[in-house]
Order: structure tokens, then C-alpha cells, then sequence
């Protein structure tokens, strides 16, 4: 049995730029064991495919995981039958049909009034102007936090992405997050306790009814905002950048195929490039042994880059076959808000961005940048129209 190799990195470096790093981990040791952030990372798509839904292994149950510790247990970090449980509570707000017949219409009214704004102006970044504000507003509707702002939205999930993600062991990173969350549970005690408070399909509606706990509510709503502001935030302001930059623009507005840009930038640049997970039992794969306790991260910006699988896989390809994509995980933990996702991004914020301002260009290629590895989006997006 072979012990996992090694591969160490510059965290900051990474940070910056981990595509690299991940090329050299595919190529030379695909399972390597990373001391910097003291777990293993599985970097090809056809191991962390397998292991993902694995879960009686690779699970994600997590005590001392930092998501747990910061946020609650939530359903990302339970398995088997207290994740379907809570994952079917919630699957009224967040079904396809719901998406599709309920939230549609709500997100495009949230558009067009922040559009309405800022079509009178001449450039602006697009980052903080549309694409926070929009996911901020829209993240309000579904999670019933209707009496948050759009900017504590994003402030309080930038927080606990920068804690759950904090594996350096930053103190003032973990006391800003413990203050992102206390804001997170005072605003749902305040809606919870609204005299008035109408059932809607809201999550904090539908787990009120489907009489899951305050514990288990306060851990899903973190969830929830940790996930579903900081990476529809950043898939727009990326996709909005990737039509800009590889000249893209006419071509969208002519065939309408905003869902292959969406789809392709997420492979390309994964807003979500990670995902751990923690070893239940004492295993083998592929020859290299694992012990119980051991932290592994799958690494998904990784192998939606693996060439075996993506030809040209660094190059940005808008008419390519992504259904090998897992930019929104795989097997039992799936992304829960991936038909809300597509319906924010490819059916409202993308077609209604670019056409309502045609003559939208960047204001300078070379100065945009990409940062994080965890998770990972452009820095700003500054444009005139």
C-alpha cells in the first residue's frame, strides 16, 4: 500500500492562481497530501466522482469541520437519511418548477429595477452595482430574510465563506465570521417572530412548516447564504466578463445560449473549486491508503480541467459539451440551489444585463484578476456601456 505523496504549495501563490498547482497535481499525483492546509486533495475528475458519492467513506459529516463549528451543523454536512430529510423539507422552494413558475418573475423584477439605475450612468463596476446587489436581493426572497439588506447580505456571507475557508487559522477572520452569523440568527429571529408573518415558499417558511428545529433552521439559512450570494455574486460578474473579454457579446444576444455561457465559465473558473470531506473508516483507493479522521478536499476546479476529459480544458470554449462538469458537485450532494442558480443567471441576470446596455464593453483587459482557490471569482468588473 503506498503512502499519498506530497505536494506543498505557496498558499498565497495558490490563492491567486491554483490552476497551476492542480495541473501538476493531475499530472504527477492526481491524491497527494497538501501540509499547507493539512489535508489530502483528490484532483481528477474520475476519482473525485467516485469518491463524492461515496459517503460512507468520504463523508461529510465534519464535528471539527469549520464549517460545522462556524455555522451549524447544516444539511451539506450530514448524510444518508438526515440529509434527504432535510434536503426534501426544502425542495418546495428550491424545485425546478418552483424556480421556473415562482421565483422567475420576482428575479426579473429585481433586475430591471437595478438596471433601471444604472442605465443612466456611463461606466461603473459591474461587480459591486449589479451582480452583488442582484444575488443579494434575490438571496433575500428565497431565504425569506426580507428584512436584511442587500449589503449585510453580502457582507455576512462573505464572512462566513472567508471562516469556512479560513484553514490557515486566522483569528480575526473566525471572530469577523462568528459576527457574520449572530447577525445571520438575529434577523431570523426577528422574521420568525412577525406576528404577520404569511407562509410563502420561502426556506425559512417551508422548514417552519416542514417543523424542523431552530437549530436545524439557523444552520440552513447560513448555508443557504454562504452558498447563494458569494457564487451567483461571482458566476455573473465572471460571465458578464468571459462574454466581454472572448468577444462573445453578439454572438449570445443572436442564439440566445446564455445557460452554455453560464455552464462554461463554471467549469472554466469554478466560483466553487472545493468541497472536503472527512474520512469515516480506514480505506484504500487506487493503492493509497487513508485513515480514519483524515481531511480530504475534492477538488472540482480541478477536475473540470482534467484533460482526459475536457479537450483544450484551460481554453474557454462557450460551444462546448459540459454535461462532464461538476461545478455543481455530484452523487447525493448535488448542489440544492442549482435550478435557482441557472434561473437567476442564465434566464434573468445575463439576458437582461447585456440586453439592456449593447454597447457594454470592459474598460481595460489587462486589469482584471481572479482570486481564491476554495472559492474563487474576479475582483472587480469595471465597464462602460
Amino acid at each position: 500500500m503506498e503512502k499519498k505523496p506530497t505536494h506543498n504549495i505557496d498558499f498565497i501563490k495558490f490563492k491567486r492562481n491554483p490552476y497551476r498547482d492542480l495541473l501538476e497535481m493531475r499530472d504527477v499525483n492526481p491524491i497527494c497530501f497538501v501540509p499547507q492546509v493539512n489535508a489530502t486533495m483528490i484532483c481528477d475528475r474520475e476519482s473525485i466522482y467516485q469518491c463524492e458519492k461515496n459517503i460512507n467513506v468520504f463523508s461529510s459529516v465534519q464535528p471539527k469541520g469549520l464549517m460545522t463549528i462556524l455555522m451549524g451543523q447544516n444539511m451539506m454536512r450530514k448524510d444518508g437519511e438526515a440529509h434527504a430529510e432535510e434536503r426534501k423539507t426544502i425542495f418546495r422552494t428550491i424545485s425546478p418548477k418552483t424556480s421556473r413558475d415562482y421565483w422567475r418573475d420576482k428575479f426579473e423584477t429585481i433586475a430591471d429595477t437595478i438596471i433601471k439605475n444604472i442605465q443612466a450612468r456611463k461606466y461603473g463596476d459591474l461587480l459591486e452595482i449589479y451582480a452583488k446587489e442582484f444575488s443579494a436581493e434575490c438571496l433575500k426572497l428565497v431565504t425569506g430574510l426580507t428584512n436584511m439588506t442587500a449589503a449585510e447580505m453580502d457582507r455576512v456571507s462573505q464572512g462566513m465563506i472567508d471562516g469556512c475557508s479560513n484553514y490557515t487559522g486566522d483569528s480575526d477572520i473566525e471572530t469577523y465570521c462568528n459576527n457574520c452569523t449572530k447577525s445571520i440568527d438575529e434577523h431570523i429571529d426577528e422574521i420568525v417572530g412577525e406576528i404577520n408573518r404569511r407562509s410563502d415558499f420561502s426556506m425559512i417558511s417551508t422548514m417552519l412548516e416542514g417543523k424542523l428545529s431552530e437549530k436545524q433552521i439557523s444552520a440552513n439559512i447560513k448555508l443557504a447564504i454562504s452558498g447563494g450570494q458569494n457564487e451567483p455574486r461571482d458566476a455573473i460578474a465572471g460571465c458578464i466578463w468571459a462574454a466581454l473579454n472572448f468577444q462573445l457579446k453578439e454572438r449570445l444576444l443572436e442564439k440566445n445560449n446564455w445557460d452554455q455561457l453560464f455552464n462554461e465559465y463554471c467549469r472554466w473558473m469554478s466560483p466553487i473549486g472545493m468541497s472536503p470531506r472527512e474520512i469515516a473508516k480506514d480505506y484504500s483507493y487506487k493503492n493509497i491508503s487513508f485513515k480514519k479522521g483524515d481531511r480530504v478536499f475534492l477538488m472540482f476546479s480541478s477536475a473540470n480541467r482534467d484533460r482526459k476529459v475536457f479537450n483544450n480544458a484551460d481554453e474557454f470554449v462557450l460551444e462546448r459539451d459540459c454535461s462532464k462538469s461538476i461545478h455543481f458537485g455530484a452523487g447525493p450532494h448535488y448542489c440544492a440551489g442549482a435550478s435557482i442558480a441557472s434561473t437567476m443567471i442564465s434566464l434573468v441576470a445575463l439576458p437582461k444585463l447585456f440586453t439592456a446596455l449593447p454597447k457594454l464593453r470592459l474598460i481595460d483587459k489587462e486589469k482584471y484578476e481572479f482570486d481564491g482557490w476554495a472559492f474563487r471569482g474576479i475582483t472587480s468588473l469595471k465597464c462602460v456601456w
